[in-house]
């Protein structure tokens, strides 16, 4: 139960702080929706999200009345579509992808997420024609977002998988040149995929879930620097149990919303995410959190180590606030959605090479990141090897999510608006990996995997 001064400090973040539910994700099962006949596939697969979130939208309304708490998003996440396809007998999934589309505008959330695949180990039929789809399926709509999750610590890195992939971010951002390479920004290449995650763009529903579940992400950077400007000249043990309090009172805010969803749509509670997830908006930034802490600058010596203090404090506070913890929670550094890694990347002190540095000890990984549009997909592969790489040895998830922004180069900007922000572009190494991510295989899972 709550108290009257936990209700009004709510009150006060809500008010002051930035402080909002970033989304509720409605897990849906499709496995049931497989037909050898496409097209069937694709009616069951509309007919079911369209019945099973009709009252999605409705009910995060009805509740942001209720408890005053803006729910910024109403997001849904569905079974990878590469298993619910494979079974159809079709060469192309963009008609999936499609009625992906179709039904998430029927229900009105704005992300849909699972047009995805797991390729860890190695790639099915279904995998590949998903993954072949990909470019297509993003450019052709506007809510449905794509994951492939290429390695893990148990099964190593298939690098195959990841030269693919870097084929795929190069010709997503080719087919929505448009719009500054927009479709990359709906696309993640993940290592240790959680298959609870709500936030986009890397959200499905993984085949341990129920038929149907509610997740709930929560964020609040803002809550969090106000409360690290309160303790300035303290030591970092006090500074550690500020932001552990801190995460503990915002997650049980966050279950207390995700379980009165769940209740009033009749399905189960699954998790509630704490991950610091920022946006564009002054006093909504993780990089401003961390020079709270006493960088001059996100992206200077030092900065590993706040991150490091940061995301182990959040863990540790949602752990004590909810036995029902999930999908990435801790920090997240997207550039485009941060506007302090966006100023800290235009002026130069925040480097890729930095920002892969910050990934061994952040929630996720390098998340968009705009590089020239001329990048080779060689590149691209390598940086999504290099990243992985970090997940698969430390056994935590890391992902990708880069756009090479077609016509744009260093010192230029990409305008993606919204949450999505924008971004300056910055540098990659000039000196070819070709020859590297072309071997091919699998480059084993490490010693540290043989646990059983």
């Amino acid at each position: 139960m709550l108290t009257m001064n936990e209700i009004m400090e709510t009150i006060r973040m809500v008010q002051k702080e930035n402080l909002d539910i970033r989304t509720i994700t409605m897990g849906i099962s499709l496995r049931d929706c497989s037909d050898p006949d496409p097209k069937a596939a694709c009616r069951k697969i509309y007919d079911k999200i369209t019945t099973k979130a009709e009252r999605l939208v409705s009910v995060g309304e009805e509740i942001e009345r209720e408890y005053g708490i803006p729910i910024v998003n109403k997001r849904i996440s569905v079974t990878p579509i590469s298993m619910v396809a494979e079974a159809s007998k079709t060469d192309n999934y963009v008609m999936f992808a499609q009625a992906l589309d179709d039904a998430a505008a029927e229900v009105g959330v704005n992300f849909i997420g699972g047009f995805s695949a797991l390729v860890h180990k190695g790639i099915t039929k279904g995998d590949k024609i998903l993954i072949d789809s990909i470019p297509q399926a993003l450019a052709a709509t506007g809510r449905v977002c794509s994951s492939v999750n290429v390695a893990t610590t148990k099964d190593g890195i298939n690098m195959d998988a990841v030269y693919k992939m870097g084929q795929v971010v190069v010709e997503t951002a080719k087919l929505t040149a448009d719009k500054d390479g927009l479709g990359c920004a709906k696309l993640v290449v993940f290592a240790n995929v959680p298959e609870d995650n709500p936030f986009m763009a890397g959200a499905f529903h993984g085949v341990g879930e129920p038929e149907c579940v509610i997740n709930v992400g929560v964020s609040g950077p803002g809550v969090v620097k106000n409360a690290v400007e309160k303790v300035k000249d303290k030591d970092f043990g006090t500074l550690a149990e500020t932001v552990k309090n801190t995460a503990f009172k915002i997650t049980r805010m966050g279950e207390l919303v995700g379980r009165a969803a769940a209740k009033k749509l009749n399905v189960p509670f699954g998790i509630v995410d704490l991950s610091l997830a920022p946006t564009p908006a002054v006093g909504d930034s993780v990089a401003e959190v961390l020079e709270a802490m006493g960088l001059e600058r996100c992206g200077t010596h030092g900065t590993t180590a706040a991150l490091a203090l940061l995301n182990d404090a959040v863990k540790k506070g949602g752990a004590m606030a909810s036995s029902y913890v999930g999908g990435l929670s801790g920090a997240f550094i997207p550039v485009s959605e941060d506007a302090g890694m966006i100023r800290a990347a235009q002026e130069g002190t925040l480097t890729l090479e930095k920002l892969e540095a910050m990934t061994c000890v952040c929630s996720v990984g390098l998340d968009m990141i705009a590089v020239p549009g001329d990048t080779p997909p060689e590149t691209i592969a390598a940086i999504i090897a290099d990243e992985v790489a970090i997940g698969v040895i430390n056994q935590k998830t890391t992902a990708v999510r880069i756009i090479p922004a077609p016509g744009k180069k260093v010192g230029d900007n990409v305008e993606f608006g919204g949450l999505l922000g924008h971004a300056p572009i910055i540098p990659v190494k000039e000196p070819s990996a070709a020859h590297f991510v072309k071997r091919g295989g699998r480059i084993p899972a490490p010693i540290n995997s043989l646990k059983n």
